[in-house]
């Protein structure tokens, strides 16, 4: 039978039956209680920001999206690439003139530009510093994050080519090319603490998740070194590709490495130092950099000016993405 509508008697207005108010009642306190459930975030914007030297800037790939969606002037000769820890800053060198241009990732703008030594090729950033290997005056700059200009400048073994930071920001690995070593600094003093042989003309660098491993990319003898942090001495040396350039593992510790003399990649896996594979990307891969989920990889292409965008699952190349010309450096946010 169908609710009736029924007046009051001793004012004006309706009421409803009380069947019918007890089935409002229930509708209002659903509705209170979904208001109060908290919204689902959306995921976090993950970029991935590309140094082209040839071109004097920077692209800007959105990962969620599939495209670029930024191309940022810089200064002259744009090579390396680091991000803050929790994304919001980029920092870039400048090999040709110099400085450091500091890009905000959520605008895409250049927001200040530091002076450093002498051609700055790598640059890594803790929470609180950033810290860029200078090649031509074998020392390395560090930039206060907060007021985004030099505080120190630590000198470093022959010609310092990238610097990668410790997960927890207590310490930079800084390799020397021309020295076939990695200089150990730490970051609460900003001195130098240890030194790490390592193969020839070392480049490339990066560290494990947890802290315990470096990976550096020998491109004189076409191996990667494998050093542990606490001991401070290489307990492996693995063949890759010709030429390794740059490298980065990715959460689970799997390191990509790009052998620009080979146009490949190499997988190794860890803990199991036998399972290295092979895939082929485009014309002289030098940078690399994992996403922070451990989906996709990213290499680019020095001589064909595009990044390639490898499948972790797989390890082989998904997409091929132009960029501008002669990229380098690589970073990923997020």
């Amino acid at each position: 039978m169908p609710t009736l509508w029924r007046r009051r008697t001793s004012n004006s207005g309706w009421v409803l039956p009380s069947p019918a108010r007890r089935l409002v009642t229930i509708m209002v306190i659903a509705v209170a209680l979904v208001v109060e459930v908290p919204a689902v975030a959306y995921p976090p914007q993950v970029l991935v920001f590309v140094a082209n030297t040839g071109s004097d800037n920077v692209t800007v790939y959105d990962t969620r999206l599939g495209e670029v969606i930024a191309t940022v002037g810089v200064g002259d000769g744009p090579v390396g690439v680091g991000a803050s820890p929790n994304g919001d800053l980029v920092y870039v060198t400048n090999e040709l003139s110099d400085s450091v241009s500091v890009l905000e990732s959520r605008t895409q703008l250049v927001v200040a530009t530091i002076p450093v030594g002498d051609k700055p090729f790598g640059v890594t950033a803790t929470g609180t510093h950033a810290y860029v290997s200078n090649f031509g005056s074998d020392s390395v700059t560090v930039i206060d994050i907060a007021t985004q200009k030099p505080v120190a400048e630590i000198p470093v073994g022959r010609l310092p080519h990238t610097p990668v930071a410790s997960p927890d920001g207590s310490r930079v690995y800084v390799t020397n090319n021309g020295a076939a070593s990695v200089t150990v600094i730490d970051t609460r003093i900003d001195k130098p603490v240890g030194t790490i042989p390592v193969g020839r003309f070392p480049a490339g660098i990066t560290i494990g998740s947890r802290g315990d491993r470096i990976y550096v990319a020998n491109t004189g003898d076409d191996t990667v070194t494998v050093a542990g942090t606490a001991s401070g001495r290489p307990n492996a040396t693995i063949p890759v590709g010709d030429a390794p350039m740059g490298l980065s593992a990715t959460p689970r510790d799997v390191v990509y490495v790009a052998n620009a003399g080979a146009d490949t990649i190499s997988v190794i896996n860890f803990p199991n130092l036998g399972t290295t594979s092979t895939s082929p990307v485009n014309r002289r891969p030098e940078g690399a950099a994992a996403a922070p989920d451990n989906s996709f990889v990213y290499i680019t292409n020095t001589a064909s000016n595009t990044m390639s965008v490898i499948d972790t699952a797989t390890s082989k190349q998904i997409a091929l993405v132009p960029v501008g010309q002669q990229p380098e450096g690589v970073a990923v946010t997020g």
